[in-house]
């Protein structure tokens, strides 16, 4: 239960630095920290105590590897998240040195106002 709450607590720090910060590379951050914390969520889901990895073998018996196999698929979503999260953090960050370059500063009110 106080993972979850761990979570659900990281889930918000990165929901308050998107909401609130002004600063781009502050916003950024929060959807960084905001996909650490999908991510451990999942790594939760498909936690299983003493449980085995999910390749049977011929010695095995099948109810009790069902039992105590670990479920493959919230491990594969979360490998697939981080390839994304790494295409759209670099994403992100390249358009925040576009910003940079074109506007002299990172601050999002400061943009909106020299923007007229």
């Amino acid at each position: 239960m106080t993972l979850y709450m761990l979570n659900f607590s990281l889930m918000m720090v990165g929901m308050y630095a998107l909401i609130v910060k002004r600063h781009i590379v502050k916003k950024i951050l929060g959807i960084a920290i905001m996909e650490y914390a999908v991510n451990h969520f999942l790594i939760l889901i498909g936690f299983k105590k003493a449980g085995v990895a999910p390749i049977l073998t011929k010695d095995m018996d099948l109810a009790t590897f069902i039992q105590t196999a670990v479920d493959p698929l919230p491990q594969a979503l979360v490998l697939t998240s981080i390839v994304i999260g790494l295409g759209t953090l670099a994403l992100m960050v390249a358009i925040a040195i576009r910003l940079y370059e074109r506007y002299g500063t990172f601050d999002m009110h400061e943009i909106n106002r020299l923007r007229g």
